[in-house]
């Protein structure tokens, strides 16, 4: 409560830890209290601290060390490969994240914010900063009120003939958001500073960002900027190459829901709210504590399943077909000298007709290939990419 008891402080030796590390996660390196004689090991701040349980699935995630795997995984790649694999998972990250928000972006938009996410951790967080990152995401703002929300906010439907709110998710309340986004940006510094286990950080900050819901759009992709923001800080993948956890969460898109509503569905008991004048809606009792001080041992299992996924599918998998393009890509350079756009035009008509190029293909953009060069083509396709339509 902030507040001083006209008491004495305690002249015992010992100091005792706050939180039993045995429970739950705590940070390394806590804070001496003499006046109560307790180091304070909570991982995060009076503003905003979430907690973590010691679940027998994040012990047997935490053992995996994915720090060592990710890195021993990257070493083995050539230079080549993982300079065109970090553009493509960046562009592939991007519009999966768009994806997830039930949008399918130009690619002029899916590329401006891929940009922002490469530079995930160049910049420290900020209000200033946050804020910039909307207006990335936010194209067209003529009919949005850009910045914190001023007004309440939830995610759900409307009721089709009252058009009354029917929330999934009830927002922090406008006067709160402030003093939230402050203490979520001092516990993630105090997270930065402390030995806590990237993917845990991440998690915190990220699902704690999303609850909170400032904006009154452009949240969803902005919580997941912060999971590559935490991880890029923490130098969780130290070759350049921006981990693709959009991509990740979108191949496990129901699990990813189910985790939002686990803190949601239970938090809509708690929330007396009434419907305003212009069917939004205002949230009447006090409610900060619960954006401040909620388990977040769920979201955690969440993001180490997707973590443990693209080290061990989605990243192997990309890795393994820009591998097979380069290989292609030398046999159509070195035999035909064929211009790099042609090639990449080249490779997506034989994916999308089973090896083979299509008629219309052969009488339009490659017309000037020979019947015998279109086999020769279609044969080092199926050797290199294992098409077994091939005959």
């Amino acid at each position: 409560m902030e507040k001083k008891l006209p008491i004495p402080d305690l002249i015992i030796k010992n100091y005792v830890t706050l939180l039993d590390n045995k429970l739950q996660f705590t940070l390394s390196k806590g804070e001496k209290s003499p006046r109560h004689r307790i180091v304070n090991n909570l991982p995060g701040t009076i503003n905003f601290c979430p907690l973590v349980r010691k679940t027998k699935k994040i012990k047997e995630y935490a053992s995996q060390d994915f720090v060592r795997l990710n890195d021993q995984y990257l070493k083995g790649i050539r230079k080549s490969i993982l300079q065109r694999a970090a553009a493509f998972l960046l562009l592939k990250d991007s519009k999966a994240s768009f994806t997830i928000e039930g949008e399918s972006p130009k690619s002029k938009r899916a590329a401006r914010w891929s940009q922002a996410i490469g530079q995930a951790g160049v910049k420290d967080l900020s209000h200033e900063e946050l804020c910039r990152l909307q207006q990335l995401v936010i194209e067209n703002t003529r009919f949005i009120e850009m910045g914190y929300r001023k007004k309440g906010g939830f995610v759900g439907e409307r009721d089709k003939d009252t058009f009354s709110p029917l929330p999934d998710h009830i927002s922090a309340k406008p006067q709160d958001i402030e003093s939230l986004m402050t203490g979520l940006m001092e516990s993630n510094r105090l997270l930065l500073l402390d030995d806590t286990d990237p993917i845990m950080a991440a998690a915190v900050i990220a699902f704690g960002f999303v609850f909170i819901h400032p904006f009154v759009d452009g949240n969803g992709r902005i919580h997941r900027y912060l999971i590559h923001h935490v991880l890029a800080k923490k130098q969780f993948s130290k070759q350049g190459l921006i981990f693709p956890i959009s991509a990740a969460i979108l191949d496990s898109i129901s699990d990813y829901r189910s985790v939002l509503e686990s803190y949601s569905i239970p938090l809509l008991d708690l929330i007396e709210w009434k419907e305003t004048k212009d069917h939004n809606l205002e949230v009447l009792n006090e409610t900060i504590d619960y954006y401040r001080y909620f388990d977040a041992t769920r979201q955690v299992e969440f993001l180490y399943k997707c973590v443990k996924d693209t080290i061990e599918n989605i990243l192997p998998e990309e890795v393994d077909y820009l591998t097979k393009f380069e290989e292609f890509k030398n046999f159509v350079d070195e035999t035909f000298e064929m211009p790099d756009d042609m090639v990449a035009l080249l490779l997506r008509f034989l994916e999308q007709n089973n090896g083979k190029l299509s008629s219309r293909a052969k009488t339009k953009e490659f017309k000037d290939l020979s019947s015998n060069e279109v086999l020769e083509i279609e044969k080092e396709y199926s050797l290199i990419f294992g098409n077994r339509n091939f005959k």
